[in-house]
């Protein structure tokens, strides 16, 4: 086998970059909602700028008078989020493609190009799954790296804000879980101030979901909701109780969930740049201050042609603009 068959123009940076953009990506479910807004950018850091201004009344005066109320100007900042850089190599090595090609196969490049595809998909099947573990981490207010512990941005520390928590009795069988998810919904609506939403979801750790759909006032809702599922275009969409759509968040790394079991978020969709994910450009020579993509990928011999080094990389930050519209929910002891 020919490993300069990697000098084709199929192996280039555009080529490959091409070829894990469009690999389909892993099943995520805030990448199939559609929640956060996607854009490339040509710098390796965000700034998003904070506007304090606050909307109040303006008194009725005398026609005559000639002192109208003042309108202050607004106290704004910028908050830099640098992107993070998540890259990973791995060799093909002349084993790895020795007597690939069968008899009366595609040609030796066809079948290398397919080959390469597949460790590019499973590159970006890795890319995909930490992405979301960031976007989790926006929704929930910090987002920490892979290990779990260290925090990458804390966006309560940076905007200066604080968490909003709310409990739910679900513990106490005769509580009014619809009225206390009305307060919920409250405090968000409150956050949010002018803005406009599409709906609001509520995604559940895995022992708060139970206990929401165990309770007697939420119970008959659920189970309306579990027998027509099937009549559905799409049951993973979540069920319907005090217009919130309530849905168990399934996901985690290892025995670690994303979101913790005895907790949930409550949140807005639809709210223009709430949730953003922005993409700089890879660290290579060609794209230096070019609009970033999501994903890239290159190629480059190793020392004494052992083998072809390929790396893929993203350059992504995922953040929530508004961290106050997010309810942290606990249940109540």
């Amino acid at each position: 086998m020919n490993l300069g068959i990697f000098d084709s123009d199929k192996f280039s940076l555009q080529e490959l970059t091409a070829a894990i953009n469009e690999a389909p990506p892993l099943p995520s479910r805030l990448a199939s909602l559609g929640l956060f807004q996607e854009e490339g950018i040509t710098t390796t850091s965000l700034a998003v700028e904070k506007d304090t201004d606050t909307l109040t009344l303006i008194p009725n005066q005398s026609r005559t008078s000639t002192t109208p109320n003042a309108t202050g100007g607004s106290s704004r900042m910028n908050i830099i989020f640098p992107t993070t850089h998540l890259p990973t190599q791995d060799t093909i090595a002349p084993d790895d493609v020795q007597n690939l090609r069968a008899f009366g196969s595609a040609s030796e490049e066809e079948t290398m190009v397919s080959f390469v595809n597949k460790r590019l998909a499973k590159m970006r099947r890795r890319l995909d799954a930490t992405i979301e573990y960031q976007r989790v981490g926006a929704i929930k207010g910090t987002i920490v790296d892979s290990d779990g512990t260290t925090v990458i941005s804390n966006l309560f520390t940076q905007f200066g804000l604080q968490q909003q928590t709310h409990e739910l009795s679900l513990s106490v069988a005769a509580a009014d879980i619809r009225g206390e998810l009305l307060g919920a919904k409250d405090k968000m609506e409150t956050a949010l101030g002018n803005e406009m939403s599409s709906g609001i979801r509520m995604l559940c750790g895995k022992a708060f979901f139970r206990a929401l759909i165990a309770h007697d006032a939420v119970r008959k809702a659920y189970e309306l909701w579990e027998a027509g599922q099937f009549g559905r275009n799409d049951p993973r969409a979540g069920f319907d109780f005090a217009a919130i759509t309530n849905e168990e968040f399934k996901g985690g790394i290892g025995a670690s969930p994303f979101i913790a079991d005895g907790e949930a978020y409550l949140f807005p969709e639809g709210v223009e740049e709430m949730f953003i994910t922005r993409f700089a450009p890879a660290n290579y020579n060609e794209t230096a201050n070019t609009i970033g993509l999501p994903y890239y990928a290159k190629q480059e011999p190793k020392p004494l042609g052992k083998g072809i080094l390929v790396e893929a990389q993203s350059n992504p930050i995922s953040i929530c603009t508004r961290p106050r519209a997010v309810i942290k929910l606990t249940i109540k002891a």
